[in-house]
């Protein structure tokens, strides 16, 4: 089964959301903040198709990466071709 790739943005503003309710959570940890981190490692492990929040980061760097090949490419391409 394949998976949906997200648009880079969107990837990004989930893993700073992610990245802030985890801090929140670790700095002063209540139950709003375990629910913010709930809802935001939720949101990160669907959009990735990872079923814990470790797997989840791991691929969405493994996306990232190939965000990054893709727009490294043209450039390089076009350097080739001057």
């Amino acid at each position: 089964m394949s998976m949906i790739l997200p648009a880079e943005k969107e990837l990004r503003a989930v893993l700073a959301r992610f990245a802030q309710a985890r801090i929140d959570h670790d700095v002063r940890p209540s139950g709003c903040t375990s629910r913010l981190l709930e809802d935001a490692t939720y949101t990160l492990c669907v959009m990735t198709g990872a079923r814990t929040a470790e797997q989840a980061l791991r691929t969405a760097d493994e996306l990232l990466a190939q965000f990054a090949e893709r727009t490294a490419a043209p450039v390089e391409d076009e350097a080739l071709a001057a």
